[in-house]
């Protein structure tokens, strides 16, 4: 009986005893992206991916699955079968501030369903505007909207997205009110913006990047607690004026809970060798990302201190998320 349950095992489960035996991967893996293609973090994950294809013989296959905000893709990710062939790549928005917001919508637990691989890369996200748009500081911004109070609009990718809720603490903490326009995604929200249909939006340095030269988004103002290397004489939101204000982004990767822990470790192996790789650095900034080559252990650390900001952000602000 003992050798024929054995025998069952590997019939059930052979991705799980090959893992085991340091055969890990034989077929390719899928990395779920519950976030739009061309997006800074689909950028990202694209760049490691890449890498990890490369040092492990086998492909690492970005999908993207897109849809309510990204709970879709993650909540298929919490569900799959955890045997290292079904990864995700999720961003702190999806992890940390939706559950907080949209409670009885989200049908995943960030910290019971999922296991930390590593973090990838941080998201430098500005405060821009159109070029139309006579503000040029965040207090003239505050006061154009306190003058017009509804009257400004911003761009978002829709709602819940990364856009929406920075804008949702801004418009708090600020004491002002602006109109949401959302896009499906923040690639044509950024187009949308670009091209005067919206007149704000907390954009992403990578999606900004193709209209800053011409001047048609102009960034008044850094969203993260610190200044960025790429824009290190423009101010925070909280510099100039709208104090406490910390919107960082960042994208990391996960797999599901119950991975066997040989598949785990070989996982957080090559991301820390391919993150570390000459060029990486450099190639991420170029794409207007920054190198986030947090190990797993520090990785959950600061999803609990994030998730902690957010619940006390989310009922000190009043943010609702539609």
């Amino acid at each position: 009986m003992k050798r024929f349950l054995i025998g069952l095992a590997v019939c059930l489960w052979p991705g799980v005893v090959l893992s085991q035996q340091g055969g890990y991967p034989d077929k390719a893996v899928q990395i779920v992206l519950p976030l739009q293609v061309g997006s800074a973090s689909d950028i990202a994950v694209r760049v490691v991916a890449e890498r990890l294809g490369e040092s492990l013989k086998q492909s690492f296959v970005v999908e993207n699955v897109t849809g309510a905000a990204g709970m879709i893709g993650a909540e298929r990710v919490a569900r799959a079968r955890p045997d290292g062939y079904t990864l995700a790549a999720l961003n702190n928005s999806i992890l940390t501030i939706l559950p907080n917001i949209q409670r009885e919508r989200v049908k995943f637990n960030p910290f019971d369903d999922f296991v930390t691989i590593h973090g990838l890369a941080t998201i430098p996200t500005l405060l821009g505007v159109h070029e139309s748009v006579p503000a040029r500081t965040v207090p003239d911004l505050v006061l154009l909207a306190k003058a017009k109070p509804g009257e400004l609009n911003y761009a978002t990718g829709g709602p819940g997205s990364p856009q929406h809720l920075a804008g949702e603490m801004f418009m708090a903490m600020a004491g002002i009110r602006m109109t949401q326009v959302p896009y499906k995604g923040a690639t044509a929200a950024a187009a949308g913006l670009a091209g005067g249909q919206t007149q704000v939006m907390f954009i992403a340095h990578t999606l900004a990047l193709p209209y800053l030269p011409s001047g048609k988004v102009r960034p008044i103002a850094f969203a993260g607690g610190k200044r960025s290397s790429a824009f290190p004489d423009l101010p925070t939101v909280a510099e100039a004026g709208v104090q406490g204000y910390d919107y960082s982004s960042w994208i990391a990767l996960f797999a599901p809970k119950g991975t066997p822990q040989p598949v785990l470790n070989r996982l957080r192996t090559e991301a820390a060798r391919a993150l570390a790789l000459p060029g990486m650095k450099e190639r991420m900034e170029k794409s207007g990302l920054e190198l986030w080559a947090v190990a797993p252990e520090e990785l959950a650390g600061v999803m609990r201190d994030d998730n902690a900001r957010w619940v006390r952000v989310v009922r000190e602000a009043n943010i609702k998320a539609e």
